[in-house]
């Protein structure tokens, strides 16, 4: 019997289904039940929520958002092998689960929220963590379809997501995730919990959608961030001229010197220089 419910333990669920990792599927399984549950619980509250999860996989995060209150957990998993798993926990919490076999990459969960908000969480497939906060980052209309994403993601990955200024990961996903939510590293999980084991640490990041964002062109924003990190360590006068507009105008507007590096300007000032870069093509 597991910590949290009277289903069989996940080693069982992966021997009795056959389920071994696929390293072409970005798996890696979290086996203990105490962890999966402290994931479910930085979703807080989960009462009345409905909950989207990608990856699944046997089921140890779904099981715990379920058996900690979730109203509604929408299970998106590709490996078809997993698919009995979870029917199995669809059995044990009747009308809470809803299964799709879908790939993430390309299917729009919103159609079965009804116009409610949802919450994601997830230990999401390595291979495609990244690309599937992009996509739900540059959703449009804002404020999202969702309330807050409480993710999974290799730790180098989660440091560059909560990089402001000044700090070694920061980068253009930074000023992507950082402009449009809060962000937070809640915890780390070491390797030895999943199986396999991965080569490096996970860390768990919480990402809450800000309802006002500063307002500027979320592609001019990607474009500049683009520009100034792809040779970050140029000054903004070399590295924003692909953009064809002038460095030191664009600089200017974010209150800064155009001999400054990329990794020195905050959140606010990409913000400002993808204003005045909208400004300059409105001139043109």
């Amino acid at each position: 019997m597991s910590a949290i419910d009277d289903l069989p333990p996940l080693r069982e669920v992966i021997r009795q289904h056959a389920l071994s990792a696929r390293k072409s599927l970005g798996q890696n399984f979290l086996l203990d039940l105490n962890l999966t549950a402290r994931i479910a619980r930085a979703a807080a509250p989960l009462e009345d929520a409905t909950i989207v999860e990608i990856g699944p996989g046997p089921g140890g995060l779904t099981r715990a958002l379920l058996a900690l209150g979730a109203a509604r957990v929408i299970a998106i998993e590709h490996d078809e092998r997993a698919i009995p798993a979870l029917k199995d926990i669809s059995a044990r919490y009747p009308g809470r689960l809803e299964i799709v076999h879908g790939d993430a990459m390309t299917f729009d969960p919103r159609p079965l929220l009804g116009g409610a908000k949802a919450k994601i969480v997830a230990n999401l497939p390595y291979n495609i963590a990244t690309q599937l906060l992009i996509g739900w980052l540059t959703a449009e209309p804002w404020p999202p379809w969702y309330e807050m994403m409480v993710l999974m993601f290799q730790r180098e990955v989660a440091e560059r997501i909560v990089a402001r200024e000044d700090e070694e990961a920061y980068g253009r996903l930074g000023v992507l995730a950082n402009w449009r939510a809060e962000t937070k590293i809640l915890f780390d999980i070491s390797p030895s919990a999943f199986v396999p084991p991965p080569k490096v640490t996970s860390s768990v990041v919480r990402l809450v959608p800000r309802a006002a964002p500063e307002p500027c062109d979320r592609r001019l924003l990607e474009q500049v961030a683009a520009a100034a990190f792809g040779q970050r360590r140029k000054m903004l006068r070399q590295s924003l001229k692909s953009l064809q507009a002038d460095p030191a105008r664009l600089a200017q507007a974010a209150g800064v010197d155009a001999t400054r590096r990329a990794e020195t300007i905050p959140v606010s000032g990409f913000v400002a220089m993808a204003r005045e870069l909208a400004d300059i093509r409105s001139e043109s």
